[in-house]
């Protein structure tokens, strides 16, 4: 058995009459080298959910290193895939169903309360950005590192007031640090993509920019904000019905902040300082 050799990956799928579905964003790794990295972001203290674990390319390595894993697969044609590659594993278990409705801290929970909630993936290309969404919004798990698209990692390190920081930038580092780890090449895929990946990882921070009680109206101000990005911060605000037409002005000059600003400029402090000012 060889999980990283494209002529045995293509060999089993057949034989389980599975084939590679391009609305399901299946590219499934073929160099070890990238999925032992991964998983050396997580220990034996740790319980570990997968997203689409595919053939079980970084699942096999995820269950060499944590305590427990649980994928979360959608394809019912890789269920019997997964059985027979990862048979000799008894720290895993798979779960037939869509990450976009799984309850992740009730899964941790079913793994063990002792050990430190951790998500790792090769997330499927189309499901990327409503999979970071939802993890963004429920800001559970301790560590996450993911395989994504280099542009999206552009997107989540990038720095407030430049081109390709926006929504999602602010929301994961409300609660997490973000560190690109490495970049993964097109080649190290069957079937080949057309871009380029690389990995991220994010790291809970101690402190949160953000407190629970404030999060729904942070969220609000931050998509407010990038609505229409070119427009002004104030008119951002006014058209999303966050402040009173004439008003928003007002409130960031009491911020401190000219109200001319955009919302690009602003960290995820900032937007929590006027979040704040706005539920006020």
């Amino acid at each position: 058995m060889n999980l990283y050799d494209p002529v045995w990956i293509r060999a089993l799928l057949e034989k389980h009459g599975h084939q590679f579905s391009k609305g399901m964003g299946q590219n499934f790794l073929t160099e070890p080298r990238i999925a032992q990295n991964i998983a050396a972001t997580v220990d034996e203290s740790c319980c570990v959910v997968e997203i689409g674990p595919g053939h079980g390319a970084l699942t096999n390595q995820l269950c060499r290193t944590a305590a427990k894993v649980t994928s979360v697969e959608l394809d019912t044609r890789l269920l019997p895939v997964l059985e027979e590659t990862m048979a000799g594993f008894d720290n895993l278990r798979v779960i037939n169903g869509d990450a976009l409705k799984a309850d992740f801290a009730s899964i941790c929970a079913e793994m063990g309360s002792e050990l430190t909630p951790t998500l790792c993936a090769n997330l499927p290309y189309n499901i990327t950005t409503p999979v970071l969404t939802a993890l963004a919004q429920q800001h559970f798990f301790r560590r996450m590192t993911v395989m994504v698209q280099k542009e999206v990692t552009d997107r989540l390190t990038a720095k407030p007031g430049t081109e390709r920081y926006g929504v999602l930038t602010v929301l994961l580092r409300a609660h997490y640090d973000a560190r690109e780890l490495f970049t993964v090449p097109a080649s190290c895929f069957v079937p080949q993509p057309h871009v380029d990946s690389a990995v991220i990882t994010f790291e809970k921070r101690e402190t949160p920019a953000v407190g629970e009680e404030l999060w729904p109206m942070f969220s609000r101000v931050v998509h407010a904000a990038f609505a229409q990005r070119r427009k002004t911060l104030s008119n951002g605000l006014e058209m999303a019905g966050l402040c009173p037409k004439g008003q928003a002005a007002a409130v960031l000059t009491e911020c401190g902040w000219d109200p001319r600003i955009r919302g690009e400029r602003l960290s995820p402090e900032e937007f929590a300082k006027l979040a704040a000012a706005l539920q006020k």
